[in-house]
């Protein structure tokens, strides 16, 4: 360990996230003595964010007081196995992985690591502007009670907000944001692709205050922000919506058809759509549904 608390870190894992979260440790005065990159765009990623940080091999990162695992939801496991042996007693092993909380670092424990889950709630870009956007980023913690006062320092050393995550809601927070996030984008490139066809080039410009209004007004309201004609129960509206998106691409009608159904029911629910409104959305639904 270097002075006044200072630690040496290692990174596994040259993606977009691992790079960007050795840098900002670098900052807050952290050592990061290596990185694993095995591609060209991950050397070039791990020159611009950490110049002159050695490429090491994933074993020889357990030098370090600090691993940060920093590697896809579905290769953490058997790579927690298979680098468990050269865990050192007292060794902090951090992994950012969304998914898996606590049990997936049981292996790295059984050899004396003291284990943390740390995942930013963003997207990552693999650039300097991740440092930036780290700032009052929420982290998901998930840790023993007696690591919780480390798993802080770390995630504000970040520039980030800790936000405590118990190990069994692990699963349910991840699929929160990849359904949020994820589907957004497919959902927005499908408005995009329908808009152009009206506007051209104008379709990003005509969107982007609506879909920004709507967002932050769902994150405010929840169902109370859901306008338009299936919150108004305009059935002849909804089914010419699906008309003329089934004519430009069937699978951004049958997006619309999916979302109008859930929609309506969370209306119906919400009482803000009547059950004669809410049956007849369905029905058109129903008799347009690609």
């Amino acid at each position: 360990m270097n002075s006044a608390g200072r630690l040496d870190v290692a990174v596994v894992g040259a993606g977009r996230v691992g790079p960007v979260l050795g840098a900002a440790l670098r900052t807050a005065g952290h050592r990061v003595t290596g990185i694993t990159a095995r591609t060209r765009q991950a050397a070039e990623r791990v020159e611009a964010l950490l110049p002159d940080v050695p490429w090491i091999e994933p074993e020889d990162a357990f030098t370090a007081d600090l691993v940060l695992l920093a590697v896809p939801d579905d290769v953490l496991g058997p790579l927690v196995t298979g680098l468990a042996p050269n865990v050192r007693p007292g060794q902090l092993v951090v992994h950012t992985c969304g998914l898996h909380g606590l049990g997936v670092l049981e292996p790295a424990a059984r050899h004396g690591a003291l284990t943390l889950a740390l995942h930013p709630a963003m997207t990552f870009t693999g650039t300097s502007l991740d440092l930036q956007r780290l700032v009052g980023a929420a982290v998901a913690v998930t840790t023993p009670p007696v690591l919780a006062p480390v798993a802080d320092a770390l995630v504000r050393e970040w520039g980030a907000t800790p936000v405590a995550v118990a190990d069994a809601d692990r699963a349910v927070y991840h699929a929160a944001l990849a359904h949020g996030s994820n589907h957004l984008v497919t959902l927005v490139a499908q408005a995009l692709d329908a808009a152009r066809a009206a506007v051209g080039q104008d379709a990003e410009r005509v969107l982007r205050p609506l879909l920004q209004a709507a967002l932050d007004n769902a994150l405010r309201e929840g169902d109370a922000a859901l306008t338009g004609p299936v919150a108004r129960g305009d059935a002849g509206t909804v089914a010419t919506h699906l008309r003329v998106l089934g004519d430009l691409d069937p699978a951004t009608a049958a997006t619309y058809a999916r979302l109008a159904r859930v929609g309506a029911d969370r209306a119906q629910a919400a009482g803000r759509l009547t059950p004669t409104a809410a049956a007849a959305v369905r029905t058109e639904l129903t008799a347009g549904e690609p």
